[in-house]
């Protein structure tokens, strides 16, 4: 295989390689095997035309599409690491010549991983505002979340209050016409939940079982149903019943009723604040961590990051949260629906942190390369069976899954990390 490079802007570049008539013939001949099954040529039995009659008749090249898609991954690969390139995108391949008999020519245009010019990234002074102490107050506050999540709704005859639950049908429409999506029945809303449009649910406190209120509203000029967005709709709505939240008493059979472990409220308190102590100590960690990676970044230099890249990060992470969102059942479209935003406002969303994200991993690993971190056969099946455990994964199918090679990467860019911020000090 004969390669080149030739560099054509910051990043960018062009690799020439060429395949070989050795590599080549082999591909063709798996080529010619399978297509021949589906021709039919008068004097020969479906499947046994011999590759002299098919090259008469159709020609040698027609094989050669196909025979490129077998052979071209491994020779591009071979390509970029004989260069000894770090491509970090998809390479545009384009075919420069491939004449019958001779060694193919192909050009790939590639993006490479910027070079990243380390600052400081040991002892560094980072300032943190995520305090160590729990106070009472946030004591109490976590027996009181913990105390309304026993809370049951019960039925009442007063009006609605903010708070309430309230159970409905509601039918709505713009300029008369219903319109898709606009009807409910028996749907529990929390009032103030903030689960319908602006002004919805102010429009039912005060109502009561029984009773139908016109909800008179105008949807968001941003709204994710276009041919809604910006107009006035009426929600014909019927109250079928009206429900408040009863919490029990704040005592010692609350306490042993949300902790069986405990027998006081105050037993309950104790045990609550050691575990706010425990949150609170690994946020403290977290916001150092935080803190004196940004530092390490801000002090490197990153030659010109790549659009590609960060387009790459943005789709990484988009794919990440809808998988995590379809595991609770929660489609894309559903999502959408619930949340009236679109595709495009995900995309914005994850886009604004994904430059960030792309250079605070470029660095980390310019550190872990800087290190020279030796990574063994234990760090590997430590982090093996620590990843089994967390997503409660056979050891079996994290191996199947995770490649050495990307296991050894992630363990060395946790010790880079470990590196920075074990030195910082806080001030």
């Amino acid at each position: 295989m004969s390669v080149s490079f030739e560099n054509k802007a910051t990043n960018r570049g062009v690799i020439t390689f060429t395949i070989s008539q050795e590599t080549i013939k082999p591909a063709l001949d798996a080529s010619f095997n399978k297509v021949k099954k589906e021709i039919n040529v008068p004097g020969f039995r479906k499947g046994h035309m011999p590759r002299t009659v098919f090259n008469q008749k159709f020609g040698e090249e027609v094989l050669y599409e196909d025979a490129l898609n077998r052979v071209l991954p491994a020779a591009y690969e071979a390509a970029v690491a004989e260069l000894g390139l770090d491509v970090v995108a998809q390479p545009k391949i384009d075919v420069t010549s491939m004449e019958k008999g001779q060694d193919w020519t192909i050009t790939a245009e590639v993006v490479t991983k910027p070079e990243v010019k380390l600052g400081d990234y040991k002892n560094l002074a980072v300032s943190v505002e995520t305090s160590k102490e729990v106070t009472a107050e946030e004591v109490d506050a976590k027996v009181e979340r913990e105390r309304n999540n026993l809370a049951e709704l019960v039925v009442k005859e007063e009006a609605a209050v903010e708070g309430d639950t309230v159970v409905i049908d509601f039918v709505g429409s713009v300029d008369g016409v219903e319109f898709d999506g606009g009807k409910g029945d028996n749907f529990s809303l929390e009032l103030g939940s903030g689960q319908f449009i602006p002004g919805f649910e102010d429009q039912l406190v005060g109502s009561k079982a029984g009773e139908t209120v016109n909800v008179n509203v105008t949807f968001p000029e941003d709204y994710q149903a276009t041919d809604l967005a910006g107009k006035d709709a009426l929600f014909v709505t019927t109250v079928h019943e009206v429900k408040t939240k009863e919490v029990p008493a704040l005592d010692d059979e609350l306490a042993k009723d949300l902790d069986d472990e405990v027998e006081t409220l105050d037993e309950l308190k104790a045990k609550y604040r050691k575990e706010l102590e425990t949150a609170k100590e690994i946020a403290f960690d977290d916001a150092v961590e935080a803190a004196a990676l940004e530092l390490a970044v801000e002090n490197a230099e990153i030659v010109e990051l790549p659009e590609e890249m960060i387009e790459a990060e943005t789709h990484r992470a988009m794919n990440e949260f809808m998988g995590n969102m379809q595991r609770q059942g929660i489609s894309p479209d559903m999502y959408f629906q619930l949340t009236g935003t679109s595709q495009d406002d995900l995309h914005n969303q994850y886009a604004a942190e994904a430059d960030k994200r792309v250079r605070t991993n470029l660095v980390i690993e310019a550190i872990a390369k800087a290190e020279g971190f030796d990574v063994s056969e234990e760090d590997v099946e430590k982090e093996i069976n620590d990843l089994a455990t967390e997503y409660n994964m056979e050891v079996a199918q994290v191996r199947q899954l995770l490649s050495t090679d990307m296991l050894k990467h992630d363990i060395s860019m946790k010790k880079a990390v470990e590196v920075i911020t074990s030195s910082a000090s806080v001030k």
